[in-house]
């Protein structure tokens, strides 16, 4: 093999494929998979406007043993190389984990190349083998955990992937990185000279302090232990594979959270950075639902401040694209609405993800993926992958799923061709959280997204940075290692990337480098502003020359204090106040956002995941001309109106909980005022026309057919109709009509509200399409000239969940449930079971009502 250091032809590839359209994971079972089923399937992912795939070749289906094929075969790659190949003629685009399941490891790895973990034995530190295997293996993939702190494992592991996929005439956008999972693993074979290289001292010689973990010396040793191994895990592990598949022409997505090591370094490596949604969050948008099963303390939920190291990465290095595993484990198996999915990727939005992956989608043949409620087969749901979310083609909501694909396209087209626009740079003191006790397996702080209740929000760092990401400052985090690449313009601004900041923020912490302090000297000599908050810090991390160290570092933040552009606080936010850092204060009243410049405009993207804030004035930090107002669901845009009191401008915004929209503030002079200067009532107070009964409600078509028609005086759960419509998922009409007495006002807007929808409804009003309400809330649009004075008649077409009838299904059919290693489970991860799940309420329950302003 060629040496890293050493240039590679760089493979043929394709026109460049959407990255605007969400991509998914597809799961490849045993890679029992063959070119026609892969063929119809990218057909069906084009046409639902996805981007593109991520390839993932995992565990297999019983009773489909002779079909599975072995991973890097002959004839795995002629089949990979067919679905590069297809999906690029339909314009999709193909990544690809570099390997197996998860994580890297597989039969090339040798015991010396394997994961491995120290041990006492006989006074001295002695490496043994974790034994992992990889999880998920897809055949021909099976085999050790590779040692991830060791760069010699990593490029004999990687010698696989050029003797085969190399070869190919086409190949991958990407290879893939997926989240550390090398549990236990806290040793490498060359660790003691590593250490001593990169410590000044030989661990052996404090190895009493080392096991002493209460001891000050003990302390310092253990962070220079896991400095050293985060450090391996950058330049050795994760540095060799990024540099590897950059020699080949390959982009990097890499899932850095996980691991032990400095996460904004380590994603910083990456072509793209990933971090990962998991479960649900807990917004207050009433009408949402979570499930009640699932466990909090045992999986943790998604939080903004850890999706923010990956994009901080990205915006400081100038990568265009950050992304997310998106949507895992929303709620069981059958139970996840697109209603439920919406908010989760606006909250990413706003955390400056700009590239969605579904997670995901199972590859199913022919014959075992039911696409559409009629169901010629009866081989539904397919495939399937342990973890909800399915995306896919049997999916209850895959015909409205080009409506979500669509939303998200439209926001994407805006967030990647746009810079961050984030005035404050808040440093990552690693060290400190080294000083504390680790929870993880093997000693170790892993930082992973899913409990940031445990390491990161605990900090000072995480308590000031949910602060001001709750008070409406923008911010990236920095890293030691990339604090040291930054530049400077003559205004004192800090350049990075695409972007550029005003002031860094260190928090209160005990540790900081010498290093560290002296590029704030630097950074403070060139005009940045520099904010301490509570106090400089005087000691340094680690143990070798620790006193003579500290006091370098006391007499560097002396200087360091004397200069006029430094503060120190014990109110960051009042400070920033007094220094002209931007605040958008509305974000006080629940609203996120993400702000960012395109050309000579500002544009925010703004979402409502709360249940505090309406319509009312807002003050933007962005000055200029109109502001726009640009909806993603509807496609429309619009001018805000605005007024001024005194010297501050401010607009109107009306943004119901689970809305989102962009603002765009235009660099021309503001129009001339048009709104009473001391107004408090904004324009469009909203009138509301309630929709009762009676209803027509018909049943249609779904499975079990139903021939049932019912008139109800008001609207409920149609499962309690009958008892078999509990079991009944499928599509069901309802009808009404009403009488607008009142005249209708041509300069007011109208929408139909439908309150609460269980799932999606496809409206007609008198007779024509007025659209299909996925999400919350669920309003619909009423078209100038649709509503008419007088008899007005609705016709709504709701289609539920597909948990109701895998309830009856699931007794009546188990086989389904035929896949190795850990089959199908449900969200607590016991064997799945919907036969005795209670009926999910279906339909439309409203109030329904005609809601007007102006």
């Amino acid at each position: 093999m060629a040496s890293l250091s050493a240039s590679a032809q760089s493979p043929a590839r394709s026109a460049k494929p959407s990255t605007t359209r969400p991509w998914t994971y597809w799961w490849w079972m045993g890679s029992a998979v063959s070119e026609a089923d892969i063929s119809r399937q990218l057909d069906q992912f084009a046409k639902a406007g996805l981007g593109g795939v991520h390839i993932i070749p995992i565990y297999g289906v019983r009773g489909y043993e002779a079909q599975s094929i072995p991973f890097l075969s002959p004839r795995w790659l002629s089949v990979f190389a067919h679905t590069v190949r297809e999906a690029h003629r339909r314009g999709l685009g193909v990544d690809l984990t570099t390997g197996t399941g998860w994580p890297f490891g597989g039969p090339n790895v040798t015991p010396d190349m394997a994961a491995r973990q120290w041990q006492l034995q006989a006074g001295q530190l002695v490496s043994k083998p974790t034994r992992q295997q990889v999880k998920r293996a897809a055949p021909g993939g099976e085999g050790p955990v590779i040692d991830p702190f060791s760069q010699s494992a990593m490029q004999q592991y990687l010698r696989r992937f050029d003797s085969t996929l190399a070869t190919l005439p086409t190949q991958p956008r990407a290879v893939y990185n997926d989240s550390y999972e090398a549990y236990g693993a806290n040793w490498t074979t060359d660790f003691p000279a590593e250490f001593r290289q990169r410590r000044g001292y030989d661990l052996s010689s404090q190895l009493a302090a080392f096991l002493d973990s209460t001891s000050t010396d003990g302390l310092r040793v253990r962070q220079d232990y896991q400095q050293t191994l985060a450090e391996l895990l950058r330049d050795a592990s994760a540095g060799t594979w990024t540099r590897w598949a950059a020699q080949r022409g390959y982009q990097t997505r890499y899932q850095a959270h996980g691991s032990p090591g400095n996460l904004i370094d380590l994603y910083a490596l990456a072509s793209i950075p990933e971090t990962e949604s998991f479960g649900s969050s807990r917004f207050p948008i009433p009408g949402l639902r979570v499930d009640e099963n699932y466990e909090i303390d045992r999986f943790g939920t998604p939080h903004p401040l850890a999706m923010k190291f990956a994009s901080s990465a990205a915006n400081l290095t100038g990568k265009p694209l950050v992304s997310s595993e998106t949507g895992t484990w929303l709620a069981d198996h059958f139970k996840v609405s697109l209603s439920q999915i919406k908010p989760q990727v606006d909250e990413l939005f706003t955390a400056g993800i700009n590239h969605i992956f579904y997670h995901g989608i199972t590859y199913s043949p022919a014959g075992q993926n039911g696409s559409n409620p009629s169901w010629p087969d009866q081989s539904w749901p397919g495939w399937l992958f342990y973890a909800s979310t399915n995306y896919g083609p049997s999916s209850h909501f895959w015909p409205q799923l080009p409506l979500l694909n669509q939303y998200i396209d439209r926001c994407q087209s805006r967030l990647q061709t746009s810079h961050p626009d984030n005035d404050l740079l808040v440093y990552f003191p690693m060290h400190d959280l080294w000083a504390t006790r680790a929870r993880s397996a093997g000693g170790l702080h892993m930082l992973e997204v899913h409990h940031v209740d445990r390491w990161l929000l605990p900090l000072p760092f995480g308590q000031l940075c949910d602060s001001l990401r709750l008070r409406g400052y923008a911010f990236d985090y920095v890293s030691d290692q990339l604090l040291s690449t930054l530049k400077t313009d003559r205004q004192g601004r800090i350049m990075a990337g695409n972007a550029s900041y005003r002031a860094v923020v260190i928090p209160r912490c005990t540790y900081l480098p010498e290093t560290t302090m002296a590029q704030l000297n630097r950074l403070a000599r060139q005009g940045v502003r520099v904010i301490f908050e509570g106090g400089l810090p005087e000691q340094v991390p680690g143990f070798y020359q620790h006193q003579a160290r500290s006091q370098t570092l006391r007499q560097l933040g002396a200087g360091l204090r004397r200069l006029p552009v430094v503060s120190v606080s014990r109110d960051v936010v009042a400070t920033l106040g007094t220094i002209g850092i931007r605040r958008e204060a509305w974000a006080s009243r629940g609203l996120l956002f993400i702000r960012k410049r395109q050309g000579d405009s500002v544009q925010y993207f703004i979402t409502n995941l709360g249940n505090q804030f309406r319509a009312g004035w807002i003050t933007l930090a962005a000055s200029g001309g109109p502001v726009i107002r640009y909806d993603p669901l509807t496609n429309q845009q619009s001018t805000l109106p605005d007024r001024r009191l005194q010297s501050t401008r401010s607009v109107w915004l009306r943004l119901e909980p689970g809305q989102s929209c962009f603002l765009t503030v235009s660099p021309a002079a503001p129009r001339p005022d048009r709104s009473p200067p001391v107004a408090s009532v904004g324009p469009g107070q909203p009138m509301a026309l309630p929709i009762g009964g009676p209803w027509q409600l018909t049943f249609m078509t779904g499975q079990p057919a139903l021939n049932l028609s019912r008139q109800v005086p008001e609207l409920t759960s149609w499962t309690t109709l009958a008892d078999s419509a509990g079991y009944f998922w499928g599509t069901v009409r309802y009808e009404t009509t009403f009488d607008l007495s009142a005249s209708i006002d041509p300069a007011a807007v109208y929408e139909l509200d439908l309150g609460s929808v269980r799932e999606v409804a496809a409206v007609r009003l008198n007779g024509k399409p007025l659209g299909t309400a996925w999400c919350l809330p669920f309003r619909l649009t009423i078209p100038a000239g649709q509503l008419k004075p007088g008899r007005n008649r609705l016709d709504i077409d709701v289609t539920n969940l597909s948990a109701n009838y895998m309830r009856l299904y699931d007794r009546q059919q188990p086989g389904w449930k035929k896949f190795h290693d850990i089959n199908i489970v449900d969200i607590r991860y016991r064997p799945f079971d919907a036969s005795r799940w209670p009926a999910e309420p279906s339909g439309l329950l409203g109030p329904v009502r005609i809601v007007s302003y102006q």
